[in-house]
């Protein structure tokens, strides 16, 4: 049972007394839950500091109250434009995941000390190293950049014709990070300070699908094994890469749904973790942890067609990656409401059925979770700050300060 499980109900009045003067559709944060969250990925670290996923949040208010607490240490972005918006914003310690091909703001970045030491970003191609030196040189920059290589985790199988994890970096073998490493040392403009491995197939997947005891023993099975793998390659690889690079300053590994296990890898020296402190939907399905929901929003009843049914306003807000209903957005509080089958989470309003509908009058709210953490700030302005049933004060998201990067 997850550690909410005991407390919808109470959570749900708490909820309507905060924002009993608000009209929805809102969206909250729950102070509470959210270092609750926190606290409880420190613990899992085991004394290793914990890069904040800056997708997973998308609230710079939020970021800046975690990067407080003790165990967490820099950010984790995804675009080169938000890299460079939060360095000039405060952030002196910023982790560019994926890689870019943003040529005006890779100029920036190369003709400002000030960005070009608080910004690392991720390569794992010569040609992205070419298009950082073109843009260097239409801008007239001369900053050194710093450069964290990233190491393919996908778990491969029967001589690798399975292969079970995301398709990301093309540098699978210690020899091959080695090697593109020492290339970057001896070009100019260039120095190799991180080794970043996230393995999304462990971290992202989870292991205990209710209904499902089949799969969700399968995928136990598989994470065991992508575990044990990972940690031989990932040990052997960073040791490669500083014999070549030895300014190497950090090696980030894992993410929510891994925390405790990537932390153990003497290799390791950071952990990567952002949907963990808003616990979406998706990770429900973990034996590994237990989270309190801590980022919700309310869309309001507007029709009641019939007995058993309440019409909402939109709500149709999916998550990305293959689509399925396990994308969509979870009908929370009150308990007991599901999606119509033939009409799902609409554009502009969506049918809820269950008992639960009859005791729903016109304007009350009903409370949704997303599917993914931070994709929610995409859909409003401003989180509304709750603590206890009270709103204690508002932050703007992303899209609320009008930075929408993707």
């Amino acid at each position: 049972m997850s550690a909410h499980a005991a407390r919808p109900s109470a959570d749900r009045a708490r909820y309507d007394r905060a924002t009993a003067h608000l009209d929805a559709p809102l969206a909250i944060a729950d102070l509470t839950a959210f270092d609750a969250n926190a606290d409880d990925l420190v613990r899992r670290a085991q004394g290793k500091p914990i890069r904040v996923a800056s997708k997973s949040v998308r609230c710079r208010a939020l970021m800046e109250r975690v990067l407080e607490r003790d165990g967490f240490s820099g950010i984790m972005s995804f675009t080169l434009a938000e890299s460079l918006w939060l360095a000039r914003s405060g952030f002196d310690d910023v982790l560019l995941a994926y890689p870019s091909a943003d040529r005006a703001h890779f100029a920036e970045l190369t003709g400002d000390p000030k960005l070009a030491a608080a910004v690392t970003v991720v390569v794992d191609d010569r040609a992205q190293l070419d298009l950082i030196d073109a843009a260097r040189r239409d801008g007239g920059g001369d900053e050194e950049v710093r450069v964290c290589l990233e190491l393919d985790t996908a778990l491969r199988l029967l001589g690798g014709r399975i292969r079970v994890g995301a398709r990301r970096s093309p540098l699978r073998t210690p020899g091959q990070l080695a090697e593109i490493a020492g290339s970057i040392a001896r070009r100019p403009g260039f120095r190799v300070v991180g080794l970043m491995a996230y393995e999304g197939h462990v971290a992202g997947v989870g292991d205990a699908v209710a209904g499902r005891p089949l799969r969700s023993r399968a995928v136990r099975l598989m994470q065991s094994a992508a575990r044990r793998e990972l940690a031989a390659r990932r040990a052997e690889t960073v040791r490669a890469v500083r014999a070549v690079a030895p300014d190497l300053e950090f090696v980030n590994g894992g993410g929510t749904g891994s925390v405790q296990h990537t932390a153990a890898e003497d290799a390791v020296t950071e952990i990567a973790a952002g949907s963990g402190l808003f616990v979406p939907r998706l990770f429900d399905n973990y034996t590994s942890f237990n989270g309190r929901p801590a980022a919700l929003f309310a869309q309001p009843v507007v029709r009641r067609p019939g007995v058993g049914v309440v019409t909402v306003l939109g709500g149709g807000y999916p998550a990305s990656g293959a689509a399925g209903a396990d994308r969509l957005p979870q009908p929370y509080l009150p308990e007991g409401l599901r999606y119509d089958p033939q009409e799902g989470a609409g554009e502009v309003q969506t049918p809820l059925l269950g008992h639960a509908a009859d005791d729903l009058l016109i304007g009350d709210k009903v409370w949704f979770r997303h599917a993914k953490a931070g994709e929610l700030c995409e859909r409003f302005d401003e989180l509304q700050l709750v603590e206890g049933d009270r709103v204690v004060g508002t932050a703007p998201t992303y899209r609320g300060e009008g930075r929408t990067f993707l």
